[in-house]
């Protein structure tokens, strides 16, 4: 396992009433160009999400829930990098929660505020995982940035 620290960027959003959450994010760091991004927190209320839930394997990677109603985010979790890697948990109007790996369709109800960091001196990608059968995440060290001058 090589573990690679970094120094880091912190952004803040704020997305109002019917925007979509997740697609909204991934706008975020395309129009930044941010290389190794992820989520350091986020609260707000949604009410559409769909997740892909923990079961999935090799076999089955298409145990899918589509929610429609109004839940409070609980915990936002992940990578945003190309595709991205999102965790969530939703608690509904009585408590009870649900989670999974965000497919999509995250409406925001009232607000979504989200800070958004970036490992300013690593570079994430993903690759096909035959362990796994999925894409899973690559930690790379950026490329020394040399001015036109030649000097770093």
């Amino acid at each position: 396992m090589d573990r690679m620290g970094s120094p880091q960027r912190v952004f803040a959003l704020r997305l109002g009433p019917g925007q979509e959450l997740l697609s909204s994010l991934q706008a975020f760091v395309e129009e930044r160009e941010l290389k190794a991004p992820f989520i350091i927190t986020c609260v707000g209320s949604v009410t559409k999400a769909t997740l892909r839930l923990a079961n999935a394997s090799l076999e089955n990677t298409n145990e899918v829930v589509q929610l429609q109603e109004r839940f409070e985010i609980v915990s936002l979790v992940g990578t945003l990098n190309t595709p991205a890697h999102l965790h969530i948990s939703l608690a509904d109007k009585d408590g009870r929660t649900i989670g999974g790996h965000v497919l999509g369709d995250l409406e925001v109800f009232t607000t979504a505020e989200v800070v958004v960091g970036e490992a300013s001196d690593l570079h994430f990608t993903r690759e096909l995982d035959s362990r796994t059968g999925f894409p899973e995440l690559v930690v790379q060290r950026r490329p020394e940035q040399i001015s036109p001058c030649g000097k770093k």
